[in-house]
């Protein structure tokens, strides 16, 4: 049985070859300004799936750049009327509708307060396009499904093209041209051991580091969602700091270990919990043998956890309909989230 959230995840490349065609002159007037009046520290601002997404943002940036990344609790502006010294600095608010009024407003009064204020938003003629100075168009196109795919993934590339355009390093702009290619072979590994390892499964923990955690925080909300699973994510490093009380025998974690720094301890830690009987589904390249599942390679590294959510997304799909539920109607949950 087919899906829109299958469809949609599918058609991701499709997305991202539109802001190759489409965005370059917006995000370089921004990295532009940004090169001119650089800000000391940034700022996200971001729910649900978008804020995945500025988290990945945020690693990169900080990774490649340096900055100073912090994301913003939206109630400190809008709730508290905090007096925060945002004067010079730059705010990245985060959405697929742009419509939440509590993110609009903490983009409204950020601006209002002297930080140069950056909408990266799906949906064209937003309320938070309005509000902010700058905004990124996503491309992703309308969204029918509740569960966000092609826009969480098309937020990660136009993140990672900025970041590309800020520091003007042309391998991570050559690298991401070659985006599209290297979504469409991460849609076509083969996960379906993981439908069959997770089709019972009432919880599970999925594990992550560096901007790959990003990733798992991003997979965790895609089992509540769509597979009432209660998963919780987890960075590597954090597991043994208490949530491994919770593995017992047969406890399944799904770990993402693409390549980069942190792989090594992912690694130790999939062995570690494999020797406690855990049932542990490892999602590394091909040269890690003892991978589960296989993630594609970017022709940059810092891309790497973009083709392993698009891999991922397939699986989450195929995976609730094996448990005899809808992925495009989530209970109790709608595609507009409005909070104040």
């Amino acid at each position: 049985m087919s899906s829109k959230m299958l469809e949609e995840a599918l058609a991701s490349s499709e997305a991202v070859e539109r802001q190759l065609r489409q965005l370059d002159p917006a995000l370089q007037e921004i990295a532009g300004r940004l090169r001119r009046q650089p800000p000391q520290v940034a700022m996200t601002v971001a729910r649900g799936s978008s804020d995945h997404a500025a988290s990945y943002f945020a690693y990169l940036t900080m990774q490649q750049l340096g900055l100073p990344v912090a994301s913003l609790p939206m109630s400190v502006v809008t709730m508290q009327q905090a007096p925060l010294k945002v004067s010079g600095q730059v705010a990245f608010a985060f959405s697929q509708s742009g419509q939440s009024p509590d993110l609009v407003n903490s983009l409204r009064l950020l601006r209002k307060r002297g930080a140069l204020s950056v909408a990266m938003v799906n949906a064209e003629d937003s309320p938070l396009e309005a509000a902010c100075e700058f905004s990124v168009p996503l491309c992703a196109g309308i969204e029918s499904s509740v569960a966000a795919t092609k826009s969480f993934i098309a937020t990660l590339s136009a993140s990672a093209r900025l970041v590309a355009h800020w520091k003007d390093d042309a391998e991570l702009l050559e690298a991401g041209a070659a985006l599209p290619a290297g979504l469409r072979d991460a849609a076509s590994q083969d996960w379906s051991t993981a439908v069959e390892t997770l089709r019972d499964s009432q919880r599970l923990m999925v594990i992550g580091r560096g901007a790959g955690f990003a990733i798992a925080q991003e997979a965790a909300l895609k089992f509540k969602e769509t597979s009432a699973i209660q998963a919780e994510a987890f960075s590597s490093a954090e597991v043994r700091h208490g949530p491994m009380a919770l593995i017992d025998e047969h406890y399944p974690l799904l770990v993402f270990a693409p390549r980069g720094a942190e792989q090594a301890g992912v690694l130790s830690l999939a062995a570690d919990m494999r020797q406690r009987g855990a049932r542990v589904l490892l999602a590394a390249p091909d040269d890690i043998a003892e991978r589960d599942l296989t993630l594609s390679r970017a022709e940059h590294p810092a891309l790497d956890p973009i083709l392993a959510i698009q891999s991922f997304y397939g699986m989450a799909a195929r995976l609730a309909v094996a448990r005899g539920l809808d992925p495009d109607r989530p209970r109790h949950l709608s595609k507009v989230t409005r909070t104040h």
